[in-house]
């Protein structure tokens, strides 16, 4: 991040020092740091001369905090892949939240890389829907955000569920609903699940 002399969070129209702090168990410490000033009377080389500098000296540090970033130091930074917070005030007072910022914004984003299967109408009120590809290797995706809101629905005759285990709210959640469970181990690390009607279960 950008530090003015005062150590509070800088502006690129000002000299300051650029501090890369790691997060060390509860609180943050200060890594490194270099001197930063920008002289615009020499025009946009020497300003791409510096960014050059700054981004070499950044390395793997990709969250970049100042109290104010515009114009073409905004957009090498950009370029470079970092994430620009403009926040004022002491590392101290928000370096957490700039954190836990980072945090929810790369969940949101795996997030929507995944994709959440969805049970598909094989025959006339007979559903199929396999999990086996999200449960337990997608922590963002649950059999319940997957399953739960179609079997409360309760629109469908029978549904089977391929699975590497049965979730284990599956049976309670069929029963409130009207359907018969049944299970039927496939091989290793796959389980068909069925739930039917219990007016149609035999």
């Amino acid at each position: 991040m950008l530090l003015d002399a005062d150590g509070f969070s800088g502006r690129f129209t000002e000299p300051g020092k650029v501090v890369v702090y790691r997060r060390c168990g509860p609180s943050f410490t200060a890594e490194r740091e270099m001197e930063l000033a920008f002289n615009r009377s020499r025009g946009l080389a020497e300003l791409r001369s510096r960014m050059s500098e700054l981004l070499q000296f950044l390395g793997p540090c990709k969250v970049f905090v100042a109290e104010s970033a515009s114009g073409a130091v905004y957009f090498e930074l950009e370029k470079a892949g970092c994430s620009v917070w403009e926040v004022p005030g002491r590392p101290v007072e928000f370096l957490d939240g700039v954190l836990k910022g980072e945090e929810e914004a790369e969940s949101a984003a795996a997030a929507e890389t995944v994709e959440i299967p969805v049970p598909v109408e094989v025959s006339p009120g007979r559903f199929f829907v396999s999990i086996k590809e999200v449960q337990g290797k997608t922590p963002l995706v649950s059999s319940k955000q997957v399953l739960q809101e179609f079997i409360c629905r309760a629109g469908f005759d029978a549904l089977e569920v391929v699975c590497d285990h049965v979730p284990p709210w599956i049976e309670v959640e069929a029963q409130r609903r009207g359907y018969a469970t049944e299970t039927e181990p496939r091989g290793k690390n796959e389980v068909h699940v069925r739930l039917a009607r219990k007016t149609a279960a035999r």
